[in-house]
């Protein structure tokens, strides 16, 4: 593949989000930690809301625009509505020139939508209809006809017989495979430790990487997961990031501090900014810091689009320490 454009699909989720902000109403009404602080809306009150703004999400899309803007081949498969979200997610991918060609349509469900209310600090409450995002059929995840060198596969909602058909097909096509896991499917952890044997890169948090294997600390949750995937990226919020692909191990911190507007979509570009690397057999730091950077700029948007960073960005080096395995 070595000077080749790399060609990705990204397998998940697709929805519209509408993001409600500027309000005196979303701001937490307590001094506890981030993850037990909470807003209250009064029911049958009316609150003010200063700002919308209409955007598409969904892992998977949010990853193929992130190839897309790297300038590799990208696109995406995933199913959604024949209604006006459906179209709007169309519409974002086309403009940014991601092949919609492998999309499919419930004709039960809607695409899914959500409502978010974002608090000042960039934390937000989100309002979820998953529909056709979380209604998987493995008929519309057929890669016969589809040529590429890597599958991204974001959650796609615990829908393990259908993750199951899809990397069956990729392992016999031999397309590589970076799965990034959610909690549906770390909800059948069996399930999840038997598809590993055909991940190429595993990426999930800390929290999420001590449901596969023990281990307490980054560095040896990332060497336990080596006895699974042959690249593993351990991410632990602010504490920073750690990646191992068995023959190095790279620790990254905070790529740069910046003020946090909305935290959507964070973990998604963070994983898509590390692919669009390691698929170009760049270095674990190499893909550590376009993978950080991705992640910081979007965080300092509305969305999560708008931050994604193109392939003529200007990087910056970051504070990164690597050793042998």
């Amino acid at each position: 593949m070595s000077g080749q454009t790399p060609r990705i699909l990204a397998i998940g989720a697709a929805v519209q989000d509408v993001f409600l902000s500027h309000s005196d109403e979303f701001k937490p009404v307590s001094e506890k930690s981030v993850h037990e602080q909470f807003m209250k809306l009064e029911l049958g009150a009316k609150a003010d809301v200063n700002n919308i703004d209409f955007s598409t999400g969904g892992g998977a899309t949010n990853a193929a625009v992130t190839f897309a803007r790297q300038g590799l081949h990208s696109m995406f498969m995933g199913t959604i509505g024949h209604d006006p979200a459906g179209a709007a997610v169309l519409t974002d991918l086309d403009n940014e020139g991601v092949d919609t060609t492998h999309v499919s349509y419930s004709q039960r469900y809607n695409t899914g939508y959500s409502v978010l209310l974002l608090a000042p600090s960039g934390e937000r409450t989100i309002l979820t209809y998953r529909g056709a995002s979380t209604h998987y059929d493995a008929k519309f995840f057929d890669l016969t006809n589809v040529d590429v060198d890597w599958l991204y596969v974001s959650s796609m909602a615990g829908s393990m017989e259908t993750l199951h058909a899809i990397f069956e097909q990729a392992k016999k096509k031999g397309i590589k495979i970076f799965f990034n896991p959610g909690k549906g499917e770390l909800a059948h952890i069996g399930k999840l430790k038997a598809l590993l044997e055909d991940v190429d890169v595993l990426s999930v948090n800390r929290e999420e990487m001590q449901q596969i294997v023990e281990g307490e600390e980054l560095e040896e949750l990332g060497r336990h997961a080596m006895h699974y995937v042959p690249v593993a990226i351990v991410s632990d919020g602010p504490n920073g990031v750690l990646a191992t692909d068995g023959k190095t191990i790279v620790r990254g911190g905070m790529y740069e501090d910046v003020r946090v507007i909305d935290r959507t979509g964070a973990g998604d570009a963070f994983g898509s900014g590390f692919l669009s690397e390691w698929a170009q057999e760049k270095s674990l730091k190499e893909a550590i810091v376009l993978a950080s950077a991705n992640s910081t700029s979007v965080v300092t948007k509305i969305g999560a689009k708008a931050g994604i960073l193109h392939h003529h960005s200007k990087l910056h080096d970051m504070l990164l320490h690597e050793k042998e395995f």
